[in-house]
């Protein structure tokens, strides 16, 4: 039992908050969820499930695991009570925010974009999952908005970081008329079909108050690195059909 890699990241100024973004090398799932799938809708086995997010926990030191059952909308659950890494979601939603010390905010993907949030204290987090879906209706946006009235917070102060997903090469749209619409011409490609989803995001931060210098990114394509991470796409033009998800988690550290 191989341990799950996984990919850092911390913000300039908040040593406080700690942020993680796995892999699918390392766990024990068999394929074609091979090998660190942490989700346990996909048709995976329950107990290789079971204990790659345990072994996510423990490797993070976390002492409470968020999740939510993720429906592609823009709905933020504030302050969400902790389960056991091998219990289910309950809730429904696409956001959560947190402002306990060891709670991590678990975001599944498999080429959607972990959204990660910091306030500059070091005192309040909160993590989104925007697919092109969340993107359509400004998710990023919308978050950041409320992560901030929720805790009376200034956009000027929050950073945020999106993690590995859908790159601009690989995110091809060709009904982009009917998916976006005239208003998201400017990310569209018209000669590749391509979205450039990551500076959308970037710009929907900005649009909220985060400055730009604030608002970091980890350029790392899951369709097009699939030895490194699970991908929906991928998955979709291959036979079998069915994958894993890594994940993105922040916490305040304890």
């Amino acid at each position: 039992m191989a341990a799950i890699a996984f990919f850092p990241f911390e913000f300039p100024e908040i040593p406080q908050v700690a942020c993680a973004f796995t892999s699918r090398r390392g766990g024990v799932s068999e394929p074609p969820h091979d090998s660190a799938n942490i989700s346990f809708d996909v048709n995976d086995g329950p107990d290789a499930v079971a204990v790659n997010r345990r072994m996510v926990f423990s490797r993070m030191g976390l002492t409470g695991w968020c999740e939510l059952n993720q429906v592609h909308g823009d709905v933020i659950r504030f302050d969400p009570a902790p389960h056991a890494p091998e219990e289910h979601a309950t809730l429904d939603g696409d956001g959560m925010t947190t402002t306990a010390p060891g709670h991590g905010l678990v975001i599944k993907t498999a080429d959607c974009q972990p959204i990660l949030l910091a306030h500059r204290s070091g005192k309040f987090v909160a993590g989104l999952h925007a697919g092109w879906r969340g993107n359509k209706i400004d998710f990023p946006g919308s978050g950041v908005r409320r992560f901030c009235e929720r805790y009376d917070l200034k956009p000027e102060d929050i950073f945020a970081v999106r993690g590995p997903s859908l790159g601009p090469s690989a995110a091809e749209f060709v009904n982009f008329e009917t998916d976006f619409g005239p208003k998201f011409r400017p990310w569209f490609d018209r000669e590749r079909k391509t979205m450039d989803l990551w500076q959308l995001t970037r710009d929907q931060l900005m649009n909220a108050g985060v400055p730009e210098g604030q608002i970091f990114g980890l350029d790392l394509c899951t369709r097009t690195m699939e030895e490194t991470f699970f991908s929906y796409r991928k998955a979709c033009a291959s036979p079998v059909r069915d994958t894993g998800r890594q994940c993105g988690i922040i916490w305040i550290r304890t």
